[in-house]
């Protein structure tokens, strides 16, 4: 671990360490010529240095805002550091699927189109992700999604380049890694069950895009978690569509058009699937309500069907139970997230969705 307060390359001074993931260290420090923070990254002990020298100029190429932008590269004491935007927020799975069971399809299609196009951007400069998955998507702005990011090139080569680190896994089911452990929900079956000489192409990203979108909307893996996802992949045993997605008029046609567009990424035959920029087209076609969201606590009902919210701001807003996205029984004192829109004598709130 770098203490807080170290100087790397003269310029960038360390804060704290802000994770660790599966091959480096990341921490938050200031550059002290263009006085801004920045994300430091460096390689765990025991990981391949060329690796990581080379992901950095790979993920370099990329230029588009749902990216994390790479700064710089430099060595400090035969040490390589990446230098990357800092993303003030968390990640998909902290600032999302921590805090809520499933999303409602507008919240959901909204990321789904910041994935899309930010993984659109890469494959145009000829990069693979690879590593698609929560955890190597940033979001800062809580439920309002003022940035999504996809960051962690870690594994990301060239289309033309050997995987190294992932081929040299022979048997992923008698792997204890944790970074494959990890990736498994999310990986595509074409990387699952590669051979030697055997490179997968830019498909791989879509299926895990899918793959991520399948748990946002429906607090499931769709293929379970884990080991369990490689057997399930292999039969093309998929987790059903729970049907709380469609029973509700109010949510019903539009999760039914997000449901077809993931079933699209979720393609066994890479072929049959979009590219990202297609995907992210689609996307486009669907995103149609994209409202300020806000935070409350159910605070009374007035009929069987209504009630008002108490939002954080002390505000009350009416809702109607047609409006709650899911199956979650609520009762004053739910936590809530919500949109609110004109109404008297209070403003009406549509969706709801049920947060921890």
């Amino acid at each position: 671990m770098i203490p807080t307060g170290s100087k790397i390359g003269n310029r960038y001074v360390v804060e704290s360490l802000i994770g660790q993931g599966g091959m480096q260290d990341v921490y938050k420090a200031k550059d002290l010529l263009l006085d801004r923070y920045v994300a430091l990254k460096t390689p765990q002990a025991g990981q391949k240095i060329r690796r990581f020298r080379d992901s950095a100029v790979i993920s370099a190429r990329i230029n588009h805002h749902n990216v994390a932008k790479t700064y710089d590269l430099l060595d400090d004491e035969f040490t390589p550091f990446l230098i990357e935007e800092f993303v003030e927020g968390e990640t998909l799975d902290e600032a999302i699927i921590g805090k809520a069971r499933y999303l409602d399809p507008f919240l959901a299609s909204t990321i789904f189109l910041n994935l899309a196009k930010g993984t659109a951007a890469s494959h145009n400069v000829g990069v693979i992700h690879r590593d698609l998955k929560p955890s190597n998507v940033l979001v800062s702005g809580g439920f309002n999604l003022t940035n999504v990011k996809i960051t962690d090139f870690g594994i990301a080569t060239l289309t033309e380049a050997v995987i190294e680190e992932v081929r040299a896994t022979t048997d992923l089911t008698r792997s204890s890694s944790k970074t494959i452990q990890g990736a498994l929900p999310y990986m595509a079956p074409e990387m699952m069950f590669r051979k030697v000489g055997e490179y997968p192409d830019q498909k791989l990203d879509v299926w895990s895009i899918g793959a991520m979108m399948f748990r946002l909307l429906t607090d499931q893996y769709a293929f379970g978690e884990g080991f369990e996802a490689v057997a399930n992949v292999k039969m093309g045993a998929r987790t059903p569509w729970p049907s709380f997605m469609t029973t509700n008029p109010q949510f019903s046609v539009y999760a039914e058009a997000l449901q077809r567009l993931v079933e699209t990424c979720l393609q066994q035959n890479p072929d049959l699937r979009p590219s990202a920029q297609e995907l992210a087209i689609s996307c486009e076609d669907l995103v149609s309500f994209a409202g300020e969201r806000y935070t409350g606590i159910i605070d009374r009902h007035l009929t069987i069907s209504t009630g008002i919210i108490r939002a954080g701001t002390g505000e009350q807003v009416f809702f109607h139970r047609d409006s709650i996205y899911g199956t979650k029984t609520i009762i004053p004192g739910t936590k809530v997230s919500f949109c609110a829109s004109p109404g008297s004598p209070f403003r009406r709130a549509h969706p709801i969705t049920v947060i921890n």
